[in-house]
């Protein structure tokens, strides 16, 4: 009977702390993010204190991707409508940022045409290739451009993360934008206040 209690008390603890978040972001003290200074889909100059005071979600893709990327910006999208309807002071604290790694074909029109369509609040930021292969850089995102096709289009190979920054600029972790909007705004919820 007794060695029944410790192993049912040990199980219960387990399953008590296995549900508890973590007590510091994940990606606390990581080297993510910097300064940067873009244009966005409306033509106007954009710099990372922009966005001071606000949480983001900073996605990197390209609006020509056939596949993924607007998967992801939809999943990202459709979480932050969520979150207005669940929770709507924190919602309007977080701002979500499409940045290109196209920036030859994604110019602030085509972003504007992009963004607006998964999001009313949604930014859209592109620069000079010089600008965004910095900011590539600072957020450790990879893209390269893919072969022409015979019609001069091309793909962009990119990694697709979604990093939730928090109001200073600092990161805080990655969104698994892969699993849908519900796990999105569930990890939003853990790390934003």
């Amino acid at each position: 009977m007794t060695m029944r209690f410790i192993l049912f008390s040990a199980l219960a603890l387990t399953a008590c702390n296995a549900s508890a978040p973590p007590a510091k972001p994940p990606l606390e003290g990581a080297r993510i993010g910097g300064a940067f200074a873009l244009t966005d889909q409306n033509g106007q100059a954009v710099t990372e204190r922009s966005f001071a005071g606000k949480y983001r979600i900073m996605y990197f893709g390209y609006t020509f991707c056939p596949d993924v990327c607007p998967t992801d910006v939809q999943a990202i999208g459709a979480a932050v409508k969520t979150l207005e309807s669940s929770d709507p002071v924190l919602a309007a604290k977080i701002v979500p940022v499409f940045v290109t790694v196209d920036p030859a074909r994604d110019t602030p029109a085509v972003l504007k045409q992009f963004v607006s369509a998964f999001h009313p609040r949604m930014v859209g930021l592109t620069g000079t290739d010089a600008q965004i292969a910095r900011i590539k850089t600072d957020y450790a995102v990879y893209s390269s451009k893919g072969d022409a096709s015979p019609g001069g289009g091309y793909l962009v190979n990119h990694s697709r993360q979604a990093y939730l920054m928090d109001p200073d600029g600092k990161p805080l972790a990655l969104l698994p934008q892969e699993k849908g909007p519900d796990a999105v705004a569930t990890e939003i919820k853990r790390w934003a206040r």
